[in-house]
């Protein structure tokens, strides 16, 4: 793949657009995704990954329904709750990414308290 080519969803195989779409780089901003293996990594549309994607609750995302297993009704309560708040928060971070001007080092990218994590670990 060329530079300018951009990303392509490894599940639809449409354009990945924009980082607010991006199921990569939310998992990377919430922690979930190693750094080291961020550019190897396929990425997918947020929409084409519904166990990750229900969890976000924000008015500028469709709600998502996953099915088996992963559902969120078929999860912990606590876990359900807890989870939400995390990729919700991780969503909205990548709308802030998406508004900065300029060029930013991506390990300015990562939630406030995931920085910490990346750092210490």
């Amino acid at each position: 793949m060329k530079c300018d080519e951009g990303y392509r969803c490894d599940v639809c195989g449409g354009d990945v657009t924009s980082i607010v779409e991006s199921d990569l780089y939310l998992r990377y901003v919430i922690g979930t995704l190693d750094p080291e293996v961020l550019h190897t990594t396929a990425e997918r549309h947020l929409r084409c990954n519904p166990v990750l994607a229900q969890f976000i609750v924000d008015d500028r995302f469709p709600v998502i329904h996953a099915e088996g297993p992963m559902a969120k009704e078929n999860l912990d309560a606590d876990f359900v709750i807890q989870h939400s708040e995390l990729v919700t928060r991780g969503y909205r971070r990548l709308h802030e990414i998406a508004s900065w001007s300029g060029d930013r080092d991506i390990t300015e990218y990562p939630l406030p308290d995931v920085i910490g994590h990346y750092r210490d670990a």
